[in-house]
């Protein structure tokens, strides 16, 4: 049985092949980037007088929209209110049956209608200016009803909808979210929002593991191996265990508790492998690693991830701000984060939670 629209006969369907199907989605994505380049060019003044708004509200940010553009306000809410201006939305239907109650003077209302004329936004826009509210708009027209209500009107334009009736909102809803995003990230970025910020709001999900702090996911320093590093290799190995699964290291501290270096199990399979039995009763300071990389506590478990990643490393210990170790990042709890090769290969910005090495040292 062939697929057909609703409402038609199996014999009104149009057939298409996959390049035609191909060729159609790129038409379409090309309208409507064309339609955001455009935009872009468009911006002006009234952009910085809608940022001001969103930077400047004591309240909340009201978004409000009927039918799609109002889905698309939904998101724009989602990403103002995860970027560190708090939001919330508000059905234009609903607000005039009693939800007007929750909007306040301090806030500021965002309106979305491509038409400027929608009924449902028209019929709120005399409450929201008795109770004083500022109004910015995200409209086709400025001289719109909704335009013409507003504080401050983003201009979209004439706008050619991708769909082949013209009909659909389309390249209409993809413009409203894009300037949203502008408004939202560009605030943001006034706001001085950082990564730690960002963290809070996102505790869940694979990003807010990566923004988890290093000590929420590290190995305690009760789960790890730490040894002074004048004991012999054969002492520590005796005595540094600890129950339950290892990590494939040992963290060596000074008499002061500081951490002086890391000998792994890699080391100690190259002296078995060299039959050096000897040296198991010298001092581990002479064949550990001495001034190893670590990160601080209270850093991203993302810019663990991402070291660990650059400088092929298994182990990472996290120090306190006198440099005693108080746990350790084991690869094997964090490679479902590892970045791909090229990712891990870009450029690592300069971090201040790792030792650079030293002349002549291996990186």
């Amino acid at each position: 049985m062939r697929n057909h629209a609703p409402g038609t006969d199996a014999g009104e369907t149009c057939q298409m092949s996959p390049e035609e199907q191909i060729r159609l989605g790129r038409q379409i994505l090309q309208i409507e980037s064309r339609s955001l380049a455009q935009l872009a060019g468009r911006l002006d003044g009234s952009f910085c007088q809608a940022v001001d708004l969103l930077y400047q509200v004591k309240g909340s940010v009201i978004v409000t929209g009927m039918g799609k553009a109002g889905l698309v306000g939904q998101k724009i809410m989602a990403t103002l209110a995860s970027t560190g201006t708090r939001a919330h939305c508000l059905h234009p239907a609903e607000a005039v049956h009693g939800d007007l109650g929750r909007i306040h003077r301090d806030d500021v209302m965002l309106v979305l209608s491509q038409s400027g004329q929608t009924e449902e936004v028209v019929r709120l826009l005399p409450s929201l200016t008795e109770l004083g509210v500022p109004i910015l708009a995200i409209t086709a027209r400025r001289d719109s009803t909704l335009g013409r209500a507003a504080t401050v009107v983003i201009e979209l334009g004439s706008i050619e909808e991708a769909c082949s009736l013209g009909l659909a909102p389309s390249t209409s809803t993809t413009a409203m979210l894009a300037v949203g995003d502008a408004l939202a990230l560009v605030t943001s970025r006034m706001r001085d929002f950082r990564r730690e910020d960002f963290a809070r709001f996102h505790p869940a999900g694979a990003l807010g593991q990566k923004l988890q702090k290093v000590e929420q996911v590290m190995r305690p320093r009760k789960h790890c191996r730490v040894a002074l590093e004048d004991k012999t290799l054969r002492e520590v190995m005796i005595e540094a265990s600890v129950p339950g699964r290892r990590s494939g290291a040992i963290m060596l501290v000074d008499a002061a508790g500081r951490l002086a270096g890391i000998f792994t199990d890699s080391d100690l399979a190259r002296l078995f492998e060299s039959r050096r039995d000897p040296q198991l009763d010298v001092p581990i300071s002479r064949y550990m690693t001495a001034g190893p990389m670590t990160v601080s506590a209270g850093r991203l478990l993302t810019d663990a991830v991402t070291l660990m990643a650059k400088r092929k490393i298994s182990e990472l210990p996290v120090v306190d701000d006198q440099n005693c170790p108080i746990g350790m990042i084991d690869i094997t709890d964090v490679v479902g984060l590892m970045p791909g090769e090229e990712e891990s290969s870009a450029e690592t910005p300069p971090l201040s939670v790792y030792r650079e090495p030293k002349p002549g040292e291996a990186a």
